[in-house]
């Protein structure tokens, strides 16, 4: 080789199989879940998980001194100076008031079937319109569906006066029937759920079609097994917010066999007045049921987070 010819280029091992590039627009390069929520660099993520922490801790403090509240007594739970650490010790005194004084069993009894039922028809009833939006073709769909997004901007509360007629006028007033079947409205889970099933390929609908399936036995034996989590979550939460209902619960029923917990421990601070102690055991102990429920349901509540956060799969 002479000094003025170019050095030749190295060329790239071959390996023997030919390769293949895809047609079409490069692919992006893909990114871990982390990266994307936390930063690329170390210092971001600790960053970001410090200032987590701070909020964990704030959004736990208050919880923090309602539990510690219901085991004091009620001069160390009056006193801002005892808020950690009680002068007299930890007691059991405000569970057993409210136990003896009022009728929390019953309270209780009721709370959960009034919130099982509203969270099974809610769930059944959603599920099914959100198939019917998402998987079938009918007259007036999109305004119905528009209707019923502009059914999520009414609040609750306006809601009120229209309920108590319509179960005047059923004479449904201080039944269970009053207190469950105006819960069971919730265009935000119809919403949900309609999302959710736009997600499932379409490939399983056509492949049970071809086996003869129908609507029906599409919707109960295909796209519901594979939306158990989803389920599960819009589960929760419809039988947290059932439970937690106080409002609509005081208006319908006057009727005591039918208090719900948070009604009937209104009425218990009513007739003996504020005490710290005896509230905070209230709110505990009403608190507790979920406390239960979210522990065996959480593993399908964060999955199924985690798999709508990412691209609305």
């Amino acid at each position: 080789m002479t000094s003025t010819e170019a050095p030749a280029r190295p060329t790239p091992p071959r390996t023997g199989a030919r390769t293949v590039r895809p047609s079409g627009p490069p692919r992006r390069p893909h990114r871990s879940r982390t990266n994307l929520t936390l930063g690329e660099s170390r210092t971001a993520r600790v960053l970001a998980l410090a200032v987590l922490a701070v909020a964990a801790l704030v959004w736990l403090l208050p919880m923090a001194w309602a539990v510690l509240t219901a085991f004091k007594s009620e001069q160390d739970a009056s006193n801002p100076l005892r808020w950690v650490w009680p002068e007299h010790g930890f007691t059991l005194q405000g569970f057993r008031s409210v136990w003896e004084r009022g009728d929390l069993p019953l309270w209780m009894l009721n709370s959960l079937l009034i919130s099982a039922a509203v969270t099974v028809i809610t769930v059944l009833v959603s599920a099914m319109a959100g198939y019917a939006f998402s998987r079938t073709v009918f007259a007036g769909r999109r305004g119905l569906f528009a209707l019923t997004i502009a059914a999520v901007l009414v609040p609750p509360q306006i809601l009120i006066v229209p309920w108590f007629q319509q179960m005047l006028t059923l004479h449904l007033l201080d039944t269970y029937w009053a207190v469950i079947l105006p819960q069971t409205v919730a265009p935000v889970m119809v919403f949900i759920l309609k999302k959710h099933f736009d997600s499932l390929p379409r490939e399983l609908e056509e492949a049970a079609r071809i086996d003869g399936a129908g609507h029906w036995r599409i919707f109960w034996s295909v796209l519901l097994p594979l939306s158990r989590p989803m389920l599960a979550a819009v589960a929760i939460f419809v039988f947290i917010g059932a439970w937690n209902n106080f409002l609509w619960p005081f208006v319908s029923t006057s009727d005591p066999a039918l208090m719900t917990l948070p009604v009937g421990i209104t009425s218990v601070k009513d007739a003996y007045g504020v005490q710290y102690a005896q509230t905070m055991s209230s709110a505990v102990l009403a608190a507790l049921p979920l406390v239960v429920v979210f522990v065996f349901f959480q593993r399908h509540i964060v999955k199924s987070v985690a798999t709508t956060g990412l691209g609305g799969q």
